[in-house]
């Protein structure tokens, strides 16, 4: 394979350089990683290699084998790896990442980059690893079958990398190599050298436009690092579908093979007694022209054909393919949905059937976090990821528990545990409940309104006050007694 430091070595040899694209190129394509993630994106897409090549062989008397092109041969293709792959990445990612800071995610590309992280990590699980270049305000997803990472030699880090594509093997080659302090285009059309399609340049460019000019280049800058980050499916660098290739295989070929058999032995199944020089090849024949035209001719003397039905064993299959099933779902710790479907299970045996995937997306979740770290570090952001898992529960037990604790939480940490609210849904009735409250206070604090009966009670308050400090003036200039005779001289009058 091609390192950082291979690249080093060229200096800036453009040639050289361009020479080097292609050949890391054809490197990545042999190596161990490519051909293991290019196998498994076909049984990602329920194109299951073994199966499909498995052909069905006779032999003639010689010993030479032959394409079986007269029996049955049905190629029934599972979907469990899709579905494991699928289970776990939802699993972490299906209700996004959250920061502590909300702009922090506007920065990587908004609510957007809750799916383009949804997308590198199903990439990284079925290839081994994928790639996120942060281009600006928004994350690009490269899979590992469109690109080469070139890892330096003394650190293990990624410093460089080579994206390639290319429609059909008539169509130009085109690949881009990234490098810390910019980027270079390169393509190679049928039957003709390659040469550079753009001249290395900076991954922020800032342009000028005018209607006299048009748009010029005015100034670029870099990225602090390089700008494109791994992230890996697992710990051990590898796809998942290592380790269950081989029960895959046996599950497609077992319901094939039982497929086949059926169609096979629906027909009627033939001997023929005294015809030792007829081979596989003029058996199949014999039984194809039956079929056909019901009726065939034996032509050795004393030769005889008889028909006879025969049933296909079914249980012993039927038991097989439960048994890898079972083994399968296993082995990738995933989650057999068909176990807990029955109504009325409840919130403890739900937790316990998510013990395995829980343990295995632990590790993922680490990579999915060293991943988002290196893209805030080139952003130039300190804050912390975190994920709510998606999973199946007892709604009605688990929203009970929320309440009964109740009294003992805040708002907040009672409307991230109700189990139908999602963590957007929570965002909004938080914030609603707030303008709310501010609401409720400002009308508390605004004066009431007086009415027209209000109005007439205080002038008659006013006027029984003035009488009562006019009174109190003329006690202080005459006397309490004085006052007190002319009340009773003008109540006798």
């Amino acid at each position: 394979m091609k390192t950082y430091e291979d690249l080093l070595e060229l200096g800036e040899d453009e040639t050289a350089r361009m020479d080097f694209v292609r050949g890391a190129i054809s490197a990545h394509k042999s190596s161990r990683l490519y051909r293991e993630a290019a196998d498994a994106y076909e049984y990602f897409c329920r194109r299951n290699v073994t199966i499909r090549q498995y052909q069905k062989l006779l032999y003639t008397i010689s010993g030479k084998a032959v394409p079986d092109n007269y029996s049955a041969n049905f190629k029934f293709t599972n979907g469990f790896f899709p579905i494991f792959v699928r289970q776990q990445n939802s699993h972490l990612l299906g209700n996004g990442v959250q920061f502590e800071d909300d702009a922090t995610k506007e920065k990587l590309g908004g609510d957007m980059f809750d799916t383009v992280l949804l997308k590198a990590g199903e990439a990284a699980l079925w290839g081994g690893v994928s790639f996120g270049f942060y281009n600006l305000d928004h994350v690009d997803v490269f899979r590992v079958t469109e690109f080469v990472p070139l890892i330096g030699e003394e650190d293990g880090g990624l410093h460089a990398g080579i994206r390639f594509w290319q429609i059909d093997d008539f169509k130009p080659l085109r690949a881009t190599l990234y490098e810390e302090d910019g980027y270079t285009e390169y393509i190679w059309r049928k039957d003709e050298d390659g040469k550079i399609l753009h001249e290395k340049r900076n991954y922020v460019e800032i342009v000028s436009t005018s209607e006299a000019d048009g748009s010029e280049i005015i100034d670029g800058r870099n990225y602090p690092g390089f700008p494109i980050v791994p992230l890996w499916g697992n710990n051990e660098h590898q796809s998942e579908l290592t380790g269950l290739r081989e029960k895959i295989d046996g599950f497609d070929l077992i319901q094939s093979g039982f497929a086949n058999d059926l169609d096979d032995c629906s027909q009627i199944f033939w001997t023929i007694q005294n015809a030792s020089g007829m081979d596989d090849v003029d058996l199949a024949k014999f039984i194809e022209r039956m079929k056909v035209v019901k009726a065939a001719v034996v032509e050795d003397t004393g030769a005889k054909a008889e028909a006879h039905t025969i049933e296909v064993p079914y249980q012993a299959r039927q038991q097989a393919l439960l048994g890898i099933r079972d083994s399968l779902y296993r082995d990738a710790m995933a989650l057999d949905t068909d176990k807990i479907s029955a109504g009325g299970i409840t919130a403890t045996a739900i937790e316990a059937s998510y013990e395995h995937i829980n343990l295995k997306t632990d590790s993922y979740e680490m990579c999915v976090i060293d991943f988002i770290n290196g893209l805030l570090e080139l952003v130039g952001i300190e804050d912390s990821p975190t994920f709510q898992r998606s999973k199946i529960i007892n709604m009605t037990e688990d929203t009970q528990m929320v309440l009964m604790a109740a009294q003992y939480l805040d708002d907040e940490t009672i409307l991230k545990h109700l189990p139908f609210l999602s963590p957007d849904e929570i965002d909004d009735i938080l914030d609603r409940k707030t303008e709310e409250e501010a609401d409720r206070v400002e009308d508390e604090e605004e004066p009431e309104e007086e009415t027209e009966e209000d109005e007439e009670m205080t002038a008659e308050d006013a006027e029984a006050q003035a009488e009562a400090l006019d009174t109190a003036g003329l006690i202080d200039e005459y006397g309490e007694d004085v006052i007190k005779m002319l009340e009773e001289l003008l109540g006798e009058m």
